[in-house]
């Protein structure tokens, strides 16, 4: 194999592997606004709440549980995206594991 086509197959891996991290860091963000977007939520119950407090306490803690399990459900599916992923770079690797090299 000519260092051409080495040199290729390691560009190649490269591009994979920032494929990889920018997922990642699409990943954190997409949580990091979920997270901002419940508490937001949260605070504007509160405030526009026309029931009275103990009832108020009731459905935020209904809905907190709510957005709690939705978050698991989104953080779940992006680890899933992930670990697939990482199985494709695996499965890449070795399909050809002398061309990385």
């Amino acid at each position: 194999m000519s260092a051409v086509n080495h040199l290729y197959w390691i560009n190649e891996y490269l591009a994979l592997v920032n494929l990889k991290a920018i997922v990642m860091k699409s990943v954190g963000k997409i949580i990091s606004a979920l997270a901002a977007g419940v508490a937001v939520g949260a605070l504007l119950g509160v405030l526009f709440a026309p029931d009275k407090g103990s009832e108020t306490r009731k459905k935020m803690d209904k809905r907190g549980k709510k957005m709690a399990d939705d978050l698991k459900d989104t953080f779940n599916a992006a680890k899933e995206k992930l670990e697939g992923l990482k199985e494709e770079l695996k499965q890449a690797g070795k399909e050809s594991p002398n061309e990385f090299i």
